[in-house]
């Protein structure tokens, strides 16, 4: 019986001769130049790589739908969100500090990056299984993620130079809590909550506003590693929450996550006590609870992990009618942030790379590039009399924003009653951990101190924990001086 398979061709679909053997002069001579099938290889070769993200590097995805089971259309006119609506869904997880080829079960939050494919164009959520983040203010971004990766001199990540950073910012102890508690390394991906973290605005058909809070509820059930269970994980399979995602969906296991909102009216922000656009705070349940919205299900594998993983790009500035931004200043400054990154990473016109282009008509003046692959007609500029597509302030308004005043300076936030950077990580250790979870927490907290700590960061260490909760910081001191 003869081979059917198809041939092996070059990229330009030519079949060729041989995938073995080079062109040469007799079985013995020298490489022809000529070759040109052989140059093309090694050509590709040799540019086959990427730039990897700057956080968030190392992770993996899959594809699913959303969709709405519970009717929220009195806060938010995004069709995505109305009655019914199933939309096609891409998600990514990650780690935040580790490289592409780092181990999964490192000690790091874990990305929680969304995709929706809707009537409007794409919708993006980019989040973290935390729902907090270490810095308030986006000038400490850089720094907080360079603490956290290889120092300069011998190319080695630096607990001392974590502690360090974490120590000299006080915002960070609630996240830090956070990390070295059971929710620092998740069992699985599909054992993890997802949260948008930042404060976003949704409006409703009427303009209404309102303030909310992102909550992907696992259904799975929350559940973690051990240090000693992660440790020994990463030894043996360095990709092992990769492969379970995998492996799940790919047995019929699909994953699902119940979306639930919290939802501020508009008002209310200016006297809560809390600021509820700081990134390092959470809204307490008992103040705004949560209300059900749909459920996310993913089923379906990449079947290509470059085109539909690697160069899939998330954008926190790509916003459907009916949902808007807040003040938070980490979330704007994202806005540019990640957009700039995929530029600089997969090239100008990336949204044209199939896993980021939207499913509806693209109407754009945007043109050439590198890379562009969509045909460009004139007129190719706005406004114009040619026919060409023309902006409607009537059908789709500017999302409303806020009002503010002031003269332009770099400070902090305006302080609130309750804006203290210990008081929400010290209601965790006490109101919400049992014993267990405490126990824990300073064992992990202890194994991380003990890895390179210098003196004066150790030190600066204890009185971080302290001023925490007391008893703890005593009993972490305690077990690292042992």
């Amino acid at each position: 019986m003869s081979d059917q398979r198809k041939p092996t061709t070059n990229d330009a679909g030519i079949p060729v001769s041989s995938d073995e053997f080079s062109l040469t002069v007799g079985a013995d001579g020298p490489i022809l130049l000529q070759d040109h099938y052989l140059i093309e290889q090694m050509a590709n070769f040799n540019r086959e790589r990427i730039p990897e993200r700057q956080p968030h590097a190392k992770g993996s995805g899959a594809f699913g739908h959303f969709e709405v089971t519970q009717d929220v259309s009195a806060y938010t006119k995004a069709a995505v969100f109305q009655p019914g609506t199933k939309t096609d869904v891409l998600i990514r997880f990650s780690t935040v500090a580790g490289e592409r080829g780092s181990p999964d079960t490192w000690r790091d939050p874990r990305g929680f990056a969304l995709k929706f494919y809707t009537s409007d164009g794409n919708f993006d959520l980019v989040g973290n299984n935390i729902p907090i983040f270490f810095v308030r203010d986006p000038m400490k971004f850089q720094h907080f993620i360079r603490s956290q990766k290889r120092r300069a001199d011998n190319g080695l990540r630096d607990h001392d130079m974590q502690w360090d950073f974490w120590t000299l910012s006080p915002e960070t102890a609630h996240q830090v809590t956070l990390l070295m508690s059971d929710r620092g390394i998740p069992k699985t991906w599909r054992n993890m909550n997802g949260y948008g973290s930042h404060t976003y605005m949704w409006v409703n058909a009427d303009g209404e506003r309102f303030w909310v809070k992102y909550h992907f509820k696992t259904d799975q059930g929350n559940d973690f590693l051990t240090q000693e269970e992660a440790d020994r994980i990463a030894g043996i399979d360095a990709d092992y929450h990769r492969r379970d995602l995998f492996e799940a969906i790919k047995r019929g296991d699909y994953p699902t996550w119940t979306l639930k909102m919290q939802i501020m009216p508009f008002a209310d922000a200016e006297t809560y006590r809390f600021n509820p656009f700081d990134l390092t705070k959470v809204w307490p349940h008992g103040d705004y609870p949560l209300h059900e919205v749909g459920r996310l299900t993913l089923n379906r594998n990449p079947t290509d992990f470059h085109t539909e993983i690697e160069q899939a790009a998330f954008e926190p500035n790509s916003l459907v009618p009916g949902t808007g931004v807040s003040p938070d200043k980490m979330l704007l400054a994202r806005l540019f942030s990640y957009a700039d990154a995929h530029r600089a990473r997969l090239g100008v016109n990336y949204k044209q790379i199939p896993v980021n282009r939207p499913k509806v008509s693209v109407q754009s003046y945007s043109k050439d590039g590198v890379m562009r692959i969509d045909n460009v007609t004139d007129p190719v500029y706005a406004p114009n009399s040619k026919g060409g597509p023309q902006a409607d302030t009537q059908r789709y308004p500017e999302i409303a924003g806020w009002s503010v005043s002031g003269e332009f300076i770099r400070a902090a936030y305006t302080p609130r009653a309750d804006d203290d950077d210990y008081v929400q990580p010290r209601a965790l250790i006490r109101k919400v951990m049992d014993d267990a979870q405490r126990e824990r927490l300073v064992s992990n907290a202890v194994g991380h101190l003990k890895k390179g700590v210098s003196e004066p960061v150790l030190q600066r260490a204890f009185e971080y924990w302290r001023n925490i909760d007391q008893e703890i910081g005593e009993r972490i001191e305690n077990g690292v001086k042992k």
